[in-house]
């Protein structure tokens, strides 16, 4: 039984129990309760549509608050790695801050010690040549080279041909620059004796077989007069290049007796710069 026509076949069944109703009135008022009853179904569809509607509203609003709460938390995620990004770099520049700070007091270290060590090169040229004034320049030369100041005697000026021991006037100007450095503990002195190419023959009355020999002993020779006239042994070591370091080619006369020398080279000592240089 469809119960929703029941209140209509009721209210029909009463209209037709009352007195005094006719035909029309029964009708209008049947066309009335229709249209009532029509409206309220429309009513009632429109309410279920409504539920419907606000259903779906507030999934799609439930489901975009969780869509924004899940970017706002990826978005707060992002910031913290980014806050955590921003503070490891700072941390990193200000170590590569600190290091190159560093490094640049180490620089300005290592230019003040290196300036020092220019101006004591120059001092100790100024009094090598102040106390080597009045020779030759053909027979004794200082010069600076690569930080060192080369004292050049030819062999003219220390020793007669094939000869080992020192003239009077070499022997002289040795004890003259043993004098000028004798209290410059500071500086360390290699005697280095050279010859020319042409071989000797034999023995020399010195002993010397070649010229190996020959520069070797005569080293060790200007090595003993400038320690008796002062000089430290500690500071003065004697060597021999023999003809192995030609300051010209032994092509001529006056080339050969260009490399017949002895060459004292005066080192500063760098104590200082390797203590920088091997700082950590």
């Amino acid at each position: 039984m469809n119960f929703r026509l029941f209140p209509t076949l009721l209210l029909g069944a009463t209209l037709l129990a009352l007195p005094g109703c006719n035909q029309k009135e029964i009708a209008a008022l049947q066309q009335q309760n229709s249209e009532l009853t029509k409206s309220r179904d429309q009513l009632a569809m429109e309410k279920s549509a409504l539920a419907s509607a606000k259903a779906r509203n507030e999934e799609e609003l439930r489901n975009s608050l969780l869509n924004k709460n899940q970017q706002v938390n990826q978005l707060n995620q992002n910031l913290g790695d980014a806050e955590t990004d921003i503070k490891n770099k700072n941390a990193d520049l200000q170590s590569k801050e600190a290091d190159l700070q560093s490094k640049t007091a180490r620089i300005a270290e290592l230019q003040n010690a290196l300036a020092q060590k220019d101006a004591a090169t120059k001092a100790l040229r100024q009094r090598v040549s102040d106390a080597l004034l009045g020779f030759n320049a053909q027979d004794l030369q200082v010069s600076v080279k690569n930080g060192k100041v080369y004292v050049s005697l030819s062999e003219q000026l220390l020793f007669k041909s094939g000869s080992t021991k020192v003239d009077p006037k070499g022997q002289d100007a040795l004890r003259k620059l043993a004098t000028a450095l004798k209290d410059n503990k500071d500086v360390n002195v290699l005697v280095e004796g050279h010859t020319d190419n042409v071989p000797i023959k034999g023995t020399t009355a010195s002993g010397a077989r070649d010229n190996w020999d020959l520069s070797v002993m005569r080293a060790t020779e200007i090595t003993r007069l400038l320690t008796s006239a002062g000089m430290d042994p500690a500071q003065v070591t004697p060597s021999g290049r023999a003809e192995f370091l030609p300051l010209a080619a032994n092509d001529t006369p006056a080339n050969k007796a260009l490399n017949r020398r002895t060459d004292i080279i005066l080192t500063p000592k760098l104590d200082e710069l390797f203590s920088i240089l091997n700082q950590n």
